[in-house]
């Protein structure tokens, strides 16, 4: 029998472990302090029970710290979809609550996810330019409370089947 869309064990499934290991960006909406949706693609880190995704507060190259740090704290809940854009799409929709940690220096899941995306010696190059005594990043993490899986082979999305109007 299949999972239902919203069961946590679906990151368990061959779909989800593809987009959680690949390098295709996560895709987070949250509310911006003005009451309006927002959408920004980042780098993360699944770490087997969260998705990491650090960003920058300050370092050399970082000019002002990223708004959705406010606004997250402010309304954490969160909406994130990872998915190819390759035909047939392969999708992964997780939805949880936000909790922001402060790092001094470079995140390890940052850095984890700087070798993957980058890979190699560019990585580590990357890596050392940006840890400096003053860089600071602000560890976003979403454990996730809900996941549905869409890979329009054996689960489809509401109209087609699948992921239920309202979930």
């Amino acid at each position: 029998m299949s999972l239902p869309q919203g069961d946590l064990q679906l990151l368990d499934g061959d779909v989800a472990r593809k987009l959680l290991a690949s390098t295709v960006p996560a895709r987070v909406a949250y509310t911006a302090p003005d009451g309006t949706p927002r959408i920004v693609p980042t780098w993360f880190q699944w770490t087997g029970s969260e998705l990491a995704m650090p960003t920058f507060i300050t370092a050399p190259h970082v000019q002002r710290p990223p708004g959705r740090i406010r606004a997250l704290r402010a309304r954490p809940d969160v909406a994130i979809s990872i998915d190819t854009e390759g035909f047939p799409p392969e999708v992964l929709l997780v939805r949880g609550r936000a909790e922001i940690t402060e790092v001094d220096g470079v995140d390890p899941d940052y850095a984890a996810a700087a070798r993957r995306y980058i890979g190699g010696d560019e990585a580590e190059a990357y890596l050392q330019q940006i840890t400096d005594p003053a860089t600071r990043m602000a560890r976003i993490a979403v454990r996730p409370t809900w996941v549905g899986v869409v890979d329009f082979r054996t689960r489809l999305p509401g109209p087609l089947g699948g992921v239920q109007p309202g979930a």
